[in-house]
């Protein structure tokens, strides 16, 4: 409830008399008057520098009364109420500054964020079994910097190089959900261009690291996420200094991330730069060899293979996304080698698969009974697939990647899989997507495909679907071309 007309004109003494007085239960009171009070904007606007000043003490004094009870050991009760007093302080501040620049403004100017900070710092080094009594200050003291920053670029920058990076380090770390939670809105709000190249610095890097942790750890504190999307994934800098210094498994929420963001953004929106995806595409190259010792079964019981093969399977699923129609990622197309260890890549799984029974080999189990036996238990689930996506996306309209897959004799490869696969979902469909690709105004490929004879089970009647019919003369495929109204 807002306080009435007569206690607004008490404020101002009552906050200074705080100051003269030693700590007493009726000064929380005081303040939880005035917090009231600034939630009325018209009090808000016309509360006098002076009274933020009269705060402003009792704030420093506080701190620096906690800091001596810290090494007295003072009294739990008299402490708890100076912990009390001290988020009521940031409750009173955080509110002053709702949809007022000029409080934000003033209150800056006053030193508030200075002191503010030292505070917030100072209570992570209290050990005490009250943690509620403890986190409610943290709480509020960051409610604060988070109403003090919205809208004000200045007091964006000051937090920021007040709290950068071991501030802000130091509170994500906190054993508190919503703190950590009101932290990252707060690193969110403060982060631009210019500050997201310096959290790249080996120096600082951490902090994004902490950030990318919480990401894997707590899905649902949105503004980590928030800025993992928004923020670090449109500097390439940063990405690649990130990615170098992760674990696999840290590599894969990474990648996981940007597979959501490359979803759920209009390609010209997603804002992640073109020298991410050259990165990424040279970072499958490099690893992808790894995804084949899953062939042998003591592989899978090793979790760091298991992991640096993880990476490589998500790493195809986000180039997969990014060359599907996204203009500012079909520089792939031109990727150097990134066909060739493609098509090489999906010859060998092909091989392995059927030189053994392992985990790259076709299967036709298509039960729902939940035994270990259920393709949907597999890592490479889809990931042969998802090779011929990646092949058919490199040659869409591009004439010399065409030439290339039919020089690696990718051709009969990819038909050879247009089976149904329960380990591949979808095979059969992208196969036919990819060889449309192929043959699309290439006339040498077409060639080949109504000569190739035939080999293997492969169902080339699913050519129709792409507007090609194949008849079988002497042992050999020709194809012809339908008419769409025949």
């Amino acid at each position: 409830m807002a306080a009435t007309t007569d206690s607004y004109l008490e404020i101002p003494a009552s906050v200074a008399g705080i100051l003269n007085e030693n700590r007493d239960p009726k000064h929380l009171q005081v303040l939880k008057t005035f917090t009231a009070a600034l939630r009325d904007k018209e009090f808000r606007d016309a509360v006098e520098e002076e009274v933020f000043s009269s705060l402003l003490k009792v704030l420093t004094r506080l701190y620096e009364e906690l800091q001596v009870a810290g090494e007295d050991g003072e009294d739990l009760q008299s402490f708890a109420l100076q912990l009390q007093l001290a988020a009521e302080c940031f409750r009173a501040q955080r509110n002053s500054c709702v949809q007022s620049t000029r409080n934000q403004s003033l209150l800056r100017e006053l030193g508030f964020i200075d002191v503010s900070l030292k505070l917030l710092s100072f209570l992570q080094t209290i050990n005490t079994e009250n943690t509620d009594a403890l986190f409610e200050p943290v709480r509020c003291g960051i409610q604060f910097l988070g109403n003090l920053a919205v809208g004000n670029q200045t007091c964006k920058d000051d937090i920021w190089r007040l709290s950068f990076p071991d501030l802000f380090l130091q509170l994500l770390g906190v054993d508190d959900e919503k703190a950590v939670n009101y932290i990252s809105m707060v690193l969110h709000t403060c982060l631009d261009e210019t500050k997201v190249e310096d959290l790249s610095e080996p120096e600082n890097i951490q902090l994004a690291f902490r950030v990318m942790e919480l990401c894997r750890t707590q899905p649902d504190l949105d503004w980590t996420v928030i800025i993992a999307t928004q923020h670090f994934l449109r500097s390439s800098a940063l990405v690649e200094n990130m990615y170098s210094g992760m674990s696999h498994h840290e590599r894969v929420t990474l990648l996981e991330l940007l597979f959501a963001q490359l979803r759920e953004e209009d390609s010209e929106q997603c804002g992640v730069p073109p020298s991410v995806a050259r990165f990424l595409a040279s970072s499958f190259q490099e690893g992808c060899g790894a995804v084949l010792t899953l062939a042998t079964g003591s592989a899978s019981s090793d979790e760091q293979v298991l992991q640096e093969a993880l990476t490589v399977i998500s790493l195809l699923d986000v180039l997969c996304e990014m060359t599907s129609d996204n203009k500012q990622f079909m520089i792939l197309q031109d990727h150097p080698d990134l066909l060739v260890t493609t098509v090489g890549l999906l010859e060998q799984v092909h091989a392995i698969g059927k030189a053994s029974k392992n985990i790259f080999s076709a299967a036709q189990n298509f039960s729902f009974s939940g035994d270990g036996d259920s393709s949907s238990s597999s890592p490479v689930i889809s990931f042969k697939a998802h090779l011929i996506r990646l092949i058919g996306n490199l040659c869409h309209r591009n004439s010399s990647n065409q030439n290339k897959v039919r020089e690696l004799e990718g051709i009969p490869l990819i038909l050879d899989n247009c089976n149904i696969d329960s380990n591949n979902p979808f095979i059969t469909q992208w196969a036919i997507f990819t060889v449309r690709n192929l043959l699309e105004q290439n006339l040498q490929n077409q060639e080949l495909v109504a000569n190739l004879e035939r080999r293997g089970p492969a169902d080339y009647s699913a050519l129709r679907e792409l507007g090609f019919l194949v008849e079988e003369r002497d042992g050999s495929l020709l194809l012809k071309t339908v008419r769409k109204d025949s």
